[in-house]
């Protein structure tokens, strides 16, 4: 595993444990040149799965793309890594639990709404609104007012 500080390929495991989903295994490693510390993830190589985007095209699923969205609507809120990292692991798990080869945008998108709507309202609605493309205030008081009215 190439070191994120160095480059070095040489590394050393120093713990390893199952991830609290259990579907993957969580590695500290330590380089043995600059001797510092970062983690890897280690899960089972799966079949492909392809997101049909609103254009169209078609790429492979990326749980990256999923945390950037989560990060970006978390930003300034009191959501630590470890809940956007479940958040992102149960979409991914539903989205390929789903057995589709391929799966459209807009449905991950509902999953990740799904998600947020109970981890945290605000950063739903920020989402949300850049999902749905909210183009005025009434819109967005639409979608709030849903919010307020499943409390």
């Amino acid at each position: 595993m190439k070191c994120m500080f160095c480059g070095c390929i040489e590394s050393k495991v120093v713990d390893s444990r199952p991830t609290e989903e259990g579907n993957a295994i969580r590695r500290r490693r330590e380089c043995l040149n600059c001797n510092k510390r970062f983690t890897t993830y280690e899960k089972i190589d799966s079949l492909p799965l392809l997101v049909i985007k609103k254009d169209g095209s078609r790429e492979p699923f990326d749980i990256e793309k999923i945390k950037k969205g989560i990060i970006k609507s978390c930003e300034k809120r009191p959501v630590g890594m470890e809940k956007i990292d479940s958040l992102a692991a149960e979409v991914e798990k539903k989205a390929f639990n789903s057995l589709k080869k391929e799966i459209e945008s807009s449905d991950i998108g509902e999953m990740v709404m799904d998600e947020l709507k109970n981890l945290d309202p605000v950063a739903y609605v920020r989402f949300a609104s850049v999902y749905r493309q909210f183009t005025d205030i009434n819109t967005f008081m639409v979608e709030l007012n849903k919010l307020i009215s499943e409390k």
